[in-house]
């Protein structure tokens, strides 16, 4: 790679391979195979509010996300659906729950699909084949959503309680009603709120067969602990090459949800990096407030959309070596800041001008390489 170059090296580690299931269609969005992971998250607002919904889902958007779910639990909400199927740039997943029908409202509205609970929805299994014809004759994929709180009470007493194995069972025993009828798109999940549970059930379901997997760790909770939560399993899952599409279920706004979902995918070079702050966690031997330092240059950068890699370190201790795996980095002490550009010191600035002089030089870097910026402030 050149010095000029900016971003992450091409040649770089990779994970395990992707294990190989086959490819449905969510609307416009390829799920499965070899197609790109795709983010997912759900709305919160009332679905028979199209105009509050549409606004959400706009936002959503705007943060990454690339397929959309919205609930679906009453007859005002499925009349709502081809409006917001509509309207909507990305593809919507009807929820649904309890009643049968709605299913078919969703289909026949435009979903790009539909995520069903066998569990919760009454007499499920003796229209399977209806549901399939339908979904067939629309274009319409489906997704097996199988949750530990919604768990087929034969299979919850068979096993003793939600454990991997009566998750899976109910899976398999759901896709098998959908395969006998030669119906095949369609994605499953085995959502548990134990990432530990989670893993080993979709470890057992990949091996089972090739169905494309959307990965969730259910009710994970409130910010923090669901980030938590969510990375672990997820990363111990997409790792293994385990994994199509991904929903972050947090306590928290949905725009949340999909910066960590997107967070997790470029940690682990599933998606391509943007924008990403090397920081130090500080210790003595700082003698600049890396915490503040840090934060105001992330908020002076968050414009920028190309894979520029910013290190902001706390002394010369680190500094210099994580600069030269940076594109652009500082190394602050005795009340300044030797800037670096790919490992070489091009300048030495006060304190007070550290934030401004990276800001200008992320600028003059983008500019230089022909990309996008977003133009990057002081705030």
């Amino acid at each position: 790679m050149s010095e000029t170059a900016i971003g992450t090296p091409t040649l770089k580690p990779t994970l395990a391979t992707r294990h190989r299931t086959r490819k449905i269609q969510v609307g416009k969005v390829t799920v499965g195979g070899d197609a790109p992971i795709t983010v997912q998250s759900m709305t919160t607002t009332l679905t028979s509010d199209v105009e509050a919904t549409l606004q959400q889902i706009a936002e959503l958007t705007a943060a990454g996300c690339d397929i959309i779910r919205v609930a679906c639990p009453s007859e005002d909400d499925a009349a709502a659906l081809p409006e917001i199927c509509k309207r909507s740039t990305i593809p919507v997943v009807a929820d649904i729950h309890f009643q049968p029908r709605y299913v078919f409202a969703a289909i026949e509205a435009g979903c790009g699909a539909v995520r069903v609970n066998p569990g919760n929805i009454r007499a499920f299994d003796d229209q399977v084949k209806e549901i399939a014809k339908a979904a067939t004759d629309h274009g319409t994929a489906l997704r097996i959503g199988v949750n530990a709180g919604s768990l087929d009470k034969r299979l919850y007493e068979k096993f003793g309680g939600a454990t991997p194995e009566a998750l899976v069972e109910s899976a398999v025993w759901e896709a098998s009603l959908f395969e006998d009828v030669g119906f095949h798109d369609f994605a499953i999940s085995v959502k548990h709120h134990d990432p530990v549970t989670m893993i080993l059930a979709y470890r057992m379901l990949a091996e089972r067969g090739d169905w494309p997997l959307h990965l969730g760790v259910t009710e994970a909770g409130p910010e923090f602990q669901g980030t938590i939560k969510s990375a672990t399993a997820f990363g111990a899952l997409l790792a293994e090459g385990i994994g199509d599409t991904i929903r972050v279920s947090l306590s928290a706004p949905p725009v949340e949800e999909i910066k960590v979902g997107l967070e997790i995918l470029r940690s682990l070079g599933l998606r391509k990096r943007n924008f990403e702050i090397v920081s130090c966690p500080s210790c003595g031997r700082s003698q600049v407030d890396v915490y503040k330092l840090a934060g105001e240059v992330t908020a002076g950068l968050k414009d920028i959309k190309y894979p520029l890699r910013v290190a902001v370190m706390g002394c010369i201790v680190n500094g210099p070596g994580e600069a030269r795996e940076a594109d652009l980095g500082v190394a602050s002490g005795n009340g300044k800041g030797q800037i670096f550009i790919k490992g070489k010191v091009i300048k030495t600035v006060p304190e007070d001008e550290i934030v401004e002089t990276l800001i200008a030089e992320a600028n003059r870097l983008g500019t230089e390489m022909g990309l996008e910026s977003g133009q990057a402030n002081l705030v």
